[in-house]
């Protein structure tokens, strides 16, 4: 699911891929519905790309996400993100991944990931999980004569 779901850059919000043309794609808002062009020289990203550094190896932001939404039982953040401070999103991100690179995940990441969490339960989705490709069973061989 968070493979259609786009972040541009200098665009408030998530967009879901909607169709793609030549040389943009057709992107519909999350918040009001409304379909706009999001063009080759933009930056976009789809939440399905991004990962969280930690001390092993990157966590997807899809576990995030689940994390989230298994800590706050599946409604918005209870973080008022409008005031939090920087020790308070780092503390709210060890509760759900404490294992996180505490110098290089900043807390403006961590506003940013709980925001787009917020948007997406607000959106109404709330399965995280990856879709997995069906696997492709390879053809038999057949024997030289």
């Amino acid at each position: 699911m968070l493979k259609t779901i786009l972040s541009i850059s200098g665009k408030p919000g998530l967009f879901k891929l909607v169709s793609q043309g030549k040389n943009m794609l057709i992107v519909e808002s999350l918040t009001d519905k409304q379909r706009i062009p999001a063009y080759a020289r933009n930056k976009v990203l789809s939440l399905g790309d991004i990962a969280v550094y930690t001390d092993g190896d990157e966590v997807p932001l899809h576990t995030i996400f689940t994390s989230i939404k298994d800590k706050e039982n599946g409604l918005k953040s209870s973080l008022d993100l409008s005031a939090a401070q920087p020790d308070e999103l780092r503390a709210y991100l060890a509760e759900i991944l404490p294992g996180f690179d505490r110098e290089r995940v900043y807390p403006s990441d961590i506003r940013k990931m709980i925001s787009w969490y917020n948007l997406l339960v607000a959106s109404g989705m709330t399965d995280f999980t990856p879709e997995e490709k069906p696997k492709e069973e390879p053809e038999p061989q057949k024997e030289a004569e």
